[in-house]
């Protein structure tokens, strides 16, 4: 009981701080002097009657009920018709790597896309990224040549010392 007294004088000096004052509409007093509130009336314990009540309350104290759009739903994981038609910045990026018989950088790749696509603004770290990814996803090979990183498609292999053309020596 002490705890309990201890408790509300704590939030009674809270409320005062903040400026709330509390109405004694319908609360009693106890030997102390403390008020105490009437009990609450009979509430039905299903909680959906709850939420209901809640949401009642909600719509009379805001003067109409929330806004809702009739049945209009937008199709899940569809692009305006303008985007449909146009490729991604990954498949633009793989078709440019297979027209070309060399390796080439990510900045090469970006300002070739840049010049074929005006449209559209394509940057060297985005390009970069897409062709990391398909790198992840072996539809591309990358290879170092010192601080330069240039990228193929996976179909043509790169070429290897071994795969070089060795003279015949068995005659």
């Amino acid at each position: 009981m002490t705890a309990l007294r201890h408790d509300h004088s704590m939030l009674v000096n809270m409320q005062q701080a903040l400026g709330v004052t509390p109405v004694p509409d319908g609360s009693t007093a106890t030997g102390n002097g403390a008020a105490v509130p009437a009990p609450r009336g009979q509430e039905s314990t299903e909680p959906s009657a709850r939420k209901r009540t809640r949401a009642k309350k909600a719509e009379t104290a805001s003067g109409r009920a929330p806004a809702r759009k009739p049945g209009v739903k937008k199709p899940a994981g569809k692009a305006p018709a303008t985007r449909a038609a146009q490729p991604t910045l990954v498949e633009l990026v793989r078709g440019h790597l297979a027209a070309l018989d060399e390796p080439r950088s990510a900045a090469e790749v970006a300002t070739a896309l840049g010049r074929a696509h005006p449209e559209r603004e394509i940057g060297t770290t985005v390009v970069r990224t897409a062709l990391e990814g398909l790198v992840a996803k072996n539809r591309a090979q990358r290879s170092k040549q010192g601080a330069a990183v240039f990228y193929t498609t996976a179909d043509r292999p790169e070429p290897t010392p071994e795969a070089e053309v060795q003279p015949d020596r068995s005659a």
